[in-house]
């Protein structure tokens, strides 16, 4: 098996197989439209016990959608060298009624250009190049696990990006997030009865905000690293300061490989998280992916030392199935949490809080 067939391995196993899967719906004189897609369906249970102002909570099991999903990818050649290109993908709900909207969120909608030569460039609404060049390597889980900055992160709507050509295995990337205060309230405003309007959008100390990205990424034979920073602005749920990541990942056969990682956080004194929000932070993220034949087996670990807060640890692991092609099953479990493991530590206190999913996925 060569290492392209390991990585497609695993990205089928894991269910990044939507490429793969695409029908294509037309494909005449340069131009092609792709629709792709899956129904995904399980069941989650346990997690913690307790939210974040100590109530206790139910965490019993529950039959759920895992993601589901529609798409359509469009491209058209303008040149040998250039080609146009859109996407468009939307989120729906297939464990319960939803006949009100159909839809949950648009996911993905943008479009850009793309040349072999000057490297690729898009806007609109899509994943974070930090997640697609640097954390990439740890993000393997269908849902809970994943302790580095993932896709939403200072992306999405309003976003320009730019990367360029493979450069003998470099490639280096830049991208803006842009917050816009278009049509806020320049002061507070009040109803007939002197009542302050409390859902109305109103300017911010900041103003309108950019958020930067930008970083490289080395992948050649086994080898891949990724080098990264981000500006964690609050207005997307930072805190305000850089945040740098180095992350990467090696194959040591055709069937394991290995990843490495470690992500920080300057602390921000005049920030205040809440319980389920980080301030500064030290990230250190190891784990590995082995495949043989149809299956597919994952586990990380995390050790997170924050400034402000309680250190801890995390950890995921995961089990995929490929029946065919076109389907497969999966089962993950996750604590994001743990205790450290001495010897005043007991069976369920390792137990506790691991929150499980198992289910089933059909890619199209």
């Amino acid at each position: 098996m060569k290492k392209t067939l390991l990585a497609t391995a695993i990205v089928g196993a894991l269910g990044a197989s939507a490429a793969a899967q695409a029908a294509t719906v037309y494909d005449q004189d340069g131009t092609k439209l792709d629709i792709y897609g899956r129904i995904a369906m399980g069941i989650a249970g346990g997690g913690p016990e307790f939210n974040s102002a100590g109530q206790e909570i139910d965490d019993g099991a529950e039959f759920v959608d895992v993601f589901s999903r529609l798409g359509l990818r469009m491209s058209h050649e303008v040149s040998r060298d250039l080609t146009a290109f859109g996407r468009l993908e939307w989120r729906f709900s297939g464990d319960e009624r939803n006949t009100d909207q159909g839809f949950n969120e648009i996911r993905q909608s943008y479009l850009g250009l793309q040349s072999d030569q000057f490297g690729t460039f898009q806007a609109g609404n899509f994943d974070a190049f930090y997640n697609q060049f640097v954390s990439l390597p740890f993000d393997v889980y269908i849902d809970r696990g994943l302790e580095f900055a993932g896709h939403p992160t200072q992306s999405r709507g309003d976003s320009i990006g730019y990367y360029t050509p493979d450069l003998q295995g470099w490639t280096a990337f830049l991208q803006l997030k842009h917050y816009s205060e278009r049509g806020a309230f320049e002061n507070p405003q009040f109803d007939a009865d002197g009542e302050l309007i409390t859902d109305a959008d109103y300017t911010s100390e900041e103003g309108t905000v950019v958020a930067p990205q930008g970083g490289v990424r080395y992948a050649q034979g086994p080898i891949t690293v990724g080098l990264g920073f981000v500006e964690d602005v609050r207005r997307g749920g930072g805190n305000g300061e850089m945040l740098y990541g180095l992350i990467g990942s090696y194959d040591f056969t055709d069937q394991f490989s290995a990843r490495l990682g470690y992500e920080t956080r300057d602390n921000n004194d005049s920030f205040s998280p809440n319980a389920t929000q980080d301030n500064g932070f030290d990230k250190v993220g190891l784990g590995g992916t082995f495949t043989t034949g149809p299956w597919a087996f994952t586990a990380d670990y995390y050790n997170v030392d924050r400034d402000s807060q309680d250190d801890s640890n995390a950890w995921a692991a995961g089990t995929y199935y490929n029946v065919s092609s076109n389907f497969d099953v999966f089962l993950e479990v996750a604590d994001g949490d743990a205790p450290t493991v001495d010897r005043d530590v007991t069976l369920g206190d390792l137990t506790d809080d691991v929150y499980w999913l198992t289910g089933a996925r059909y890619h199209f």
